[in-house]
């Protein structure tokens, strides 16, 4: 089964898109829900818009959406996506949103460039203990995975 078959079937309510005219998709989102206990979150495994429709809104609703399933359905304590450190934009919009930059991946993509793991407590994390940041940095053997 491919990835994202594999994902819309394990974790169908975290997989949507966005359509444009005549029903072209004009952007995604797929994530999952996972960890055990503080660490039960939500994840962003990507979000794309298509660029003719980037700056319209689209990657916020998507982003809203898979935020509130993960807040009110999984009652999750927090969202988190990771992204290029070199990639300002997206870091500045997902800034924009209420994301934190929570620590930094050494040579998460490819082995090559670090990555951040970005992310946004939810109603469940009255404290917001999940978005205190790390004081240094961890490399990607040191990820929890589930």
């Amino acid at each position: 089964m491919s990835f994202y078959m594999t994902y819309s079937a394990r974790w169908p309510d975290y997989f949507h898109v966005a359509e444009g005219p005549v029903n072209k998709i004009v952007g995604y989102i797929m994530g999952k829900v996972e960890g055990q206990g503080e660490s039960w979150h939500g994840h962003v495994t990507a979000v794309t818009v298509a660029t003719e429709y980037r700056r319209q809104q689209l990657a916020k609703k998507l982003l809203n959406l898979l935020e509130d399933i993960s807040d009110k359905i999984d009652k999750a304590y927090f969202v988190d996506l990771f992204v290029r450190a070199s990639n300002t934009p997206a870091i500045k919009m997902y800034e924009k949103l209420g994301y934190v930059i929570y620590r930094r991946v050494l040579r998460y993509y490819s082995g090559e460039e670090d990555g951040l793991d970005m992310r946004k407590a939810l109603s469940r994390d009255v404290e917001k203990k999940s978005t205190i940041p790390l004081k240094r940095p961890v490399t990607p053997d040191e990820l929890e995975y589930d």
